[in-house]
This record gives C-alpha cells, sequence and structure tokens, in this order.
C-alpha cells in the first residue's frame, strides 16, 4: 500500500512512500505490555461481566452465549477457563426451578462469582474511580471537544472506555454526575453522548515531543549542522523518509481542538498534521499510553482521521510503535514510555491491573500446589499428570441440566448488557466475603455511598 505524500514542502509533486518499504521494528520492551494485558484479558472481560449483573453473579448457561465477548475459540472450554483462576473466581450452585414452572423439585444451577478477594479488590478499585471521577470527566470533555460535531455514540465508547480508565457504569454515573460538561441525547441512529460546554483551558494540545537535537543530549547548545531525527533503538529508516520526517517536524503545529478536519485540505500536510496531534492527545488520555488501531478506526469520521489512518500511524514511527501483538495490533505513544519500555507517568488504575494480575499469579501457584497433592495421593495413576491433562478433566463436568435455549439477552452483549447500575442495594451487596478457603482472610469492609452497615451474607 502506497501513500503519495510530497517530499518537499516547496515542490508540490509527491512521491511515494509504501508502508511496504517501511520496516516493522519489533520493540520487546513494549511488546511485553500488551502481552501481559493479554494475559488477564479473560479476567478483565469476565469481571465486567459479573459487575454488570444486579446480583454480580451469571450461571453458566447464560455466560455461553458471551464467548464472543469473552475472546474464547469454540474448542476452549468457559469451565476450563474459570478454573484456570480459583484465587479470582469461584462457583457456586443456587436452586433453579425446572420446567413447568409449578413443580416442587428445584435443579441446582451452576453459577460463578467473584472470590472474596477479588471481590475486595472491586470494591478498591471502584473507590479509586470514584474518587478521580472530575479527572475521568474531562477526560470525555476533552473527548468530546476533539469530535467534530461535539458528540461520541455510547455504542463506541463502551469499547473504549476501558482504555480510558472509565467504569462499566459510566453512562448512568459519570454523565449524570456532570450535567454541566456534557448531557446524552437520542438520536436516529443511537444515543450519543454530546457536548454541554467548552472548557478554553481544556484546548490545550499537548506540548510537541522533544526535538531531535534536544534528545541527543549534547553538551554544547549549538544547532546542529546535520539535523537528525531521534527514533527507536534499532529502527533505521531510508533517507527520502528520515527527510518527510524532519520537514514534517519543521512544519507549524496544528491545533487539533481549534482546527476542525473540514476546515483542511484532506490529505495534505497540514491535515496529516492535525490527525497525529490527535492522536497524540487520545493516547495520552489513556491508562496505559496506548490503545488497539482498531478503536481509533471506529472513530475516524468522528474526528475527521484520514482513511488510510494506519499507513499514517507506521508512516510516523517517531511518534508512535505499533505492535502486532496479539489479534490486532496495538498503537503506542513513544513520548510516553522510557528506553526500557516503562511508563514514565503511572496512572493510578495500573496499580489496581498489578493486583489483578498478583491474583492471576496466585491462581497458578494454587493449581500446581493442588495439582502436586494429587500426586502425592496416588503416585502410580497420576505420575504423568501435566497442566493440560489437569485442565482437560475441569472440562468434563456434566452441565446436562442446563438448557442451551434460555435467552438471557447476551446475543448482542454490547447492545443488550446493561453495565448501568440498576440498583444501589445490589451494589452494596456485591462486597461481600465468603468463610470457605484458608486462603481467604480478608475481613468484612463497609459498603459504598457511606452506609455504615457490613454486609456479611454473600452475594
Amino acid at each position: 500500500m502506497a501513500f503519495c505524500v510530497p517530499l518537499s514542502f516547496n515542490n508540490p509533486k509527491p512521491v511515494s512512500i509504501s508502508c511496504s518499504s517501511i520496516k516493522l521494528v519489533r520493540d520487546r520492551s513494549l511488546d511485553r505490555h500488551v502481552v501481559m494485558k493479554n494475559k488477564t484479558r479473560f479476567v478483565q472481560k469476565l469481571k465486567t461481566l459479573l459487575l454488570s449483573k444486579p446480583k454480580h453473579y451469571i450461571p453458566l448457561h447464560i455466560l455461553s452465549k458471551c464467548r464472543s465477548y469473552l475472546c474464547l475459540s469454540k474448542p476452549r472450554s468457559i469451565l476450563s477457563m474459570i478454573h484456570r483462576y480459583p484465587s479470582i473466581f469461584e462457583l457456586f450452585n443456587m436452586p433453579w426451578p425446572p420446567t413447568p414452572l409449578n413443580a416442587t423439585k428445584l435443579h441446582p444451577q451452576l453459577c460463578v462469582r467473584l472470590t472474596p478477594a477479588a471481590a475486595a479488590l472491586a470494591s478498591e478499585e471502584f473507590n479509586l474511580q470514584s474518587s478521580v471521577s472530575n479527572m475521568l470527566a474531562t477526560k470525555l470533555q476533552k473527548l468530546l471537544m476533539l469530535s467534530s460535531h461535539h458528540r461520541l455514540l455510547l455504542s463506541k465508547l463502551v469499547h473504549f472506555a476501558p482504555d480510558l480508565g472509565l467504569p462499566p457504569n459510566f453512562r448512568s454515573r459519570l454523565c449524570n454526575d456532570h450535567p454541566d460538561r456534557f448531557k446524552i441525547v437520542d438520536t436516529s441512529y443511537g444515543r450519543t453522548l454530546e457536548l454541554a460546554s467548552w472548557d478554553v483551558n481544556l484546548a490545550k494540545p499537548l506540548v510537541p515531543p522533544a526535538s531531535s537535537s534536544n534528545s541527543l543530549g549534547f553538551i554544547v547548545d549549538r544547532p546542529l549542522k546535520f539535523k537528525q531525527l531521534s527514533l527507536r533503538k534499532g529502527l533505521n529508516l531510508k533517507r527520502r523518509h528520515q527527510d518527510f520526517l524532519l520537514k514534517f517536524e519543521e512544519m507549524p503545529q496544528v491545533c487539533p481542538y481549534r482546527n476542525p478536519a473540514e476546515s483542511l485540505t484532506k490529505e495534505s500536510l497540514e491535515a496529516e498534521k492535525r490527525s497525529c496531534a490527535l492522536v497524540r492527545e487520545v493516547l495520552a488520555m489513556t491508562v496505559e499510553k496506548r490503545t488497539l488501531i482498531d478503536h481509533l478506526t471506529h472513530f475516524r469520521k468522528e474526528f475527521g482521521l484520514p482513511n488510510k489512518l494506519r499507513g499514517m500511524i507506521i508512516r510516523h514511527p517517531e511518534l508512535f510503535y505499533v505492535s502486532l501483538k496479539g489479534e490486532r495490533d496495538s498503537v503506542f505513544l513513544v513520548e510516553g514510555f522510557g528506553e526500557k519500555g516503562d511508563l514514565l507517568e503511572k496512572d493510578g488504575a495500573l496499580f489496581i491491573q498489578d493486583r489483578w494480575m498478583d491474583l492471576a499469579r496466585e491462581s497458578k501457584r494454587m493449581r500446581r500446589e493442588r495439582r502436586k497433592n494429587r500426586i502425592d495421593k496416588d503416585v502410580g495413576s497420576l505420575n504423568g499428570t501435566d497442566q493440560n491433562s489437569y485442565d482437560s478433566d475441569d472440562d468434563n463436568i456434566e452441565m446436562d441440566n442446563f438448557k442451551d435455549g434460555y435467552d438471557d439477552g447476551f446475543e448482542d452483549i454490547f447492545e443488550e448488557l446493561d453495565f448501568e447500575a440498576e440498583d444501589d442495594d445490589h451494589r452494596n451487596g456485591f462486597f461481600s466475603q465468603n468463610s470457605n478457603g484458608e486462603f481467604w482472610i480478608a475481613g468484612p469492609f463497609p459498603i459504598q455511598h457511606g452506609l455504615d452497615e457490613v454486609q456479611t451474607q454473600p452475594w
């Protein structure tokens, strides 16, 4: 795929810079962030589903309808994935009326919920999001200010909300708590979040990245005879591409807040300068200074981004890094990371994510210990047992009592799932504990919203 851009700003004659000629040099330090995120992707998605329900549990026969949202291929069992995280999820039975409903006999229904330790961590995460609600509202307001018509579809924001650090119930809580900033409007193409007021103090773009001459670290402060690009280690570009990036860097900045896409000529250098500045603004709002390229593509029309957005991002390796790890490509804001791939400014939500990762490691230790106990009980029969066989044994648990025809409205996970808080009492009932097991030693903790009593009954 080739992109025609003018090499010289005085000469309008375009030259072709093809993406195939730009070699994507892997950065293992940045790819590590994607790998670690993918390891807890199932945990985060299932946790979101559980917290979206009023009583914070889901029957397994209903959860089977959410395979696409959980990103599980058909051969992989949901039950085996739940068993992989015993420190985060637990299974329990609850009575289920059979057919006909007037029958007196009840059948057990297998359900999944968070463990007390995971519930306590979810409570702490909820408290953190509540304490920084003003900052999260500022992110939404800036996002609306960047859009062309100052409105965004809520169905699209649901996909992008986790990267911004927004809670699952941001539509009902965060939006309603700040009516002076934005409002929800029903349109013919869906419910949208619309900007209510323009804040001049927020319409300030990011400071341009440090120039290549300053980033080289020379002692003598004087202009270089030959300008150089400050690129990531191991990244070598062709001379023609470097000349284009150097001239692009010399161009005056185009503020994405004050210059809408309609005011600039399409496929011009000014439009590309604005698009790069807008992508920098969006990535700077994210918790991890990165997101999926698909998330940016979903807002291409709203933000006035070019049709060949991925090609534009690849064409500017001095600003962005594209990681091919995972099922979908991710884009990083290069200036937000150090030389070793560490975030220069770490958001408070990342500390909570690290603790979720610690719980996932605890699950691995528990599985290993449980497998060791099985081997100790019967060395002869379990001499060749490994983790794969253990997981496959969990897949054989019978679930014949559950009917696949049961409809709970999970066919379209993002359109029908109600992440809004239906009842504060149901949310308060989530933060409870269970006395089963020696691992769970956390004591009771107070309920949200200023209530003094302590919930003692689980779920």
